[in-house]
């Protein structure tokens, strides 16, 4: 090993970005230096910062209990592999950025054979699956963590875990230029503007794209001046998303721009948006904007998460705030008319937009806290401890 180093695993287009944060704040820090190396499964975030994929994140971006079981031998052979090839390694840390289900059973074998385990983004056990907590201690040697009601919850069950903030509320400014974005995405500065975000996994856009842009036709007959942008997290999403366009009526279709990635200036550039539950509502919640969120999923899927679950809502700014600050429709509610009647009442209210903006103003600053710098000096003390 010819200096400090790190494997990192990264489960999908959300984690990619949020380690790639922390890539950037261990480099600031300076780190890897000298000749140091990052690698594991990660995305092109992180390969930005110099990290080396082993394996790209998009072997990893599925979900459900139903969806994942095709996927899962192929899984478990690349969990055992890549078990094996950090143990040859031997790096000063693994970290674990979010994708518990992949991760969680990884850490608890390379901590038993004397790895030093660091996970950052807490599964939500404050929301469904609270018995997690039990293998987390037995997984992780420090756990980061983004939200600030999870620090009691780790402080009760005696594991180490350090509140860093979130890195999504450094990356996104507290203002953005609306017309610069819609100008730049080849909108119309003067129309109103829906992003639509039905997700960044095969599976997600399989079960909700569809509707996405049915519910975009059901409001251009109602609202012909609107138009809607719509953020492909890769190219393979793009053909799938300009398939389903071209099957719509050309009057419709012709007002809903798709764009690869580019998910951040959809969002800036939009009034509101209708977005799949997941970290993307907490990205639209930094840039102050209304939203709709839903989510479909198999109907069995859905029935053992929902058997599962604490909370009343499941999209992070209802969480934060502690109440239905924004509408939630899921599985059999989530249907074209009921999504547009929702999206039009927020737009034509601009009193409780403006609320909401205020709202999500202050949770965005609460948030933006210097998160990679933080997890850095945590990480540094973690490798300290290792030597």
């Amino acid at each position: 090993m010819t200096g400090p180093s790190v494997a990192m695993v990264a489960g999908e287009k959300s984690g990619d970005l949020l380690a790639s944060a922390l890539l950037a704040g261990l480099a600031e820090r300076s780190f890897f230096d000298p000749g140091g190396k990052a690698a594991g499964i990660g995305g092109d975030a992180m390969a930005a910062q110099g990290f080396e994929n082993w394996w790209h994140i998009d072997a990893l971006s599925v979900r459900g209990y139903l969806e994942v079981l095709p996927a899962l031998p192929r899984l478990l052979w690349m969990r055992s592999r890549l078990r094996r090839r950090v143990l040859e390694w031997r790096p000063d840390l693994f970290i674990g950025v979010d994708a518990p289900d992949f991760n969680l059973d990884l850490e608890l074998a390379l901590r038993a054979a004397g790895q030093r385990v660091v996970h950052f983004i807490s599964p939500s056990i404050w929301a469904w699956r609270r018995e997690r907590i039990k293998k987390i201690r037995q997984a992780v040697d420090h756990m980061l963590l983004v939200f600030p009601f999870e620090a009691e919850l780790y402080r009760d069950a005696g594991i180490a875990a350090t509140y860093v903030g979130h890195p999504l509320a450094d990356l996104i400014a507290p203002h953005s230029d609306r017309v610069h974005l819609r100008l730049g995405l080849g909108l119309d500065e003067h129309r109103p503007v829906i992003a639509l975000l039905p997700g960044s996994r095969p599976d997600e856009v399989r079960f909700m794209a569809a509707t996405f842009l049915q519910t975009a036709v059901w409001l251009l007959q109602r609202e012909a001046s609107l138009q809607f942008v719509v953020p492909a997290a890769n190219s393979a999403l793009g053909k799938v998303l300009e398939g389903l366009r071209s099957q719509l009526p050309e009057a419709a279709a012709q007002h809903i721009h798709i764009v690869q990635g580019r998910a951040h200036e959809a969002l800036g550039a939009c009034d509101n948006a209708l977005i799949a539950s997941g970290t993307a509502t907490l990205e639209a919640a930094f840039f102050h904007r209304p939203m709709v969120i839903a989510y479909k999923m198999s109907a069995l899927s859905f029935r053992l998460m929902r058997k599962r679950g604490y909370l009343p809502y499941v999209g992070l700014p209802n969480i934060l705030c502690g109440e239905f600050v924004v509408p939630e429709l899921l599985q059999d509610q989530a249907q074209p008319e009921a999504l547009g009647q929702a999206l039009l009442d927020q737009l034509n209210d601009p009193n409780a937009r403006a609320r909401l903006a205020e709202r999500f103003e202050t949770l965005h600053a609460s948030m933006r806290l210097g998160c990679a710098q933080r997890a850095a000096e945590v990480l540094i003390r973690e490798r300290e401890r290792r030597a």
